[in-house]
């Protein structure tokens, strides 16, 4: 069964200025999303009813820098915003992992997460990781192979409750050896194709209200 996105990342070095840059080229301002207990914190605008954009960056007030981990997404080397990664919405977290490592591609452990909303929700998931994700980035694929995340029950998905007014049209995947990465999504029954490049790289079409942009 082919997985559907839930949501893009884009992660950048200081919060407010990527949403400031966001409203800019897209016409509608993304929502406070709130702090991860990694460092991190967010804004999200909704794409469709299941999918939404996370722009994710680190948390100055939480003083990440101090703990000697390394924060989600590469964000430590990050200079610019950009779409980073993606994530799929996994049924059942466990089986659809199993299924890809039969397939030949092994989506990493599963980790519990979760945060705090600004009107006091609590949000859970539990998602996929790549040991190497923990230690530094990229994983295999570069990005471009979407983890897998599982919503706790009861919570309710960001991409109901965050800012709409765009749409998410076409997702393109670019990399400069795109028969490594194919097969990794095959894996997980994703269905895009991955067009050469001169970089990793992913770009988003939406429609929003300042016209068709592409994201990137």
């Amino acid at each position: 069964m082919a997985l559907s996105p839930d949501h893009l990342v884009y992660a950048a070095p200081d919060l407010d200025k990527a949403v400031d840059k966001l409203t800019a080229l897209l016409g509608v301002r993304p929502s406070a999303g709130g702090q991860h207990p990694n460092g991190t914190h967010n804004a999200l605008l909704s794409l469709n009813q299941s999918c939404y954009l996370e722009v994710i960056a680190p948390d100055p007030a939480q003083c990440s820098g101090e703990s000697g981990e390394p924060l989600a997404f590469g964000l430590d080397e990050l200079h610019v915003g950009k779409l980073t990664t993606w994530a799929v919405l996994a049924p059942s977290l466990e089986e659809v992992a199993q299924a890809a490592q039969a397939a030949g591609y092994d989506p990493g452990v599963i980790v519990e997460g979760g945060r705090t909303r600004p009107d006091g929700v609590e949000l859970r998931w539990r998602t996929t990781k790549r040991p190497e994700a923990q230690e530094s980035w990229p994983p295999p694929g570069d990005g471009l192979v979407p983890f897998l995340i599982e919503w706790g029950e009861g919570t309710p998905h960001p991409a109901k409750t965050s800012t709409q007014g765009a749409r998410l049209l076409e997702l393109s995947l670019f990399h400069p050896r795109p028969a490594e990465v194919q097969p990794m999504l095959s894996a997980l029954h994703i269905d895009i194709l991955v067009a050469a490049g001169p970089a990793a790289a992913m770009r988003a079409r939406l429609e929003t209200p300042n016209g068709i942009v592409t994201l990137e």
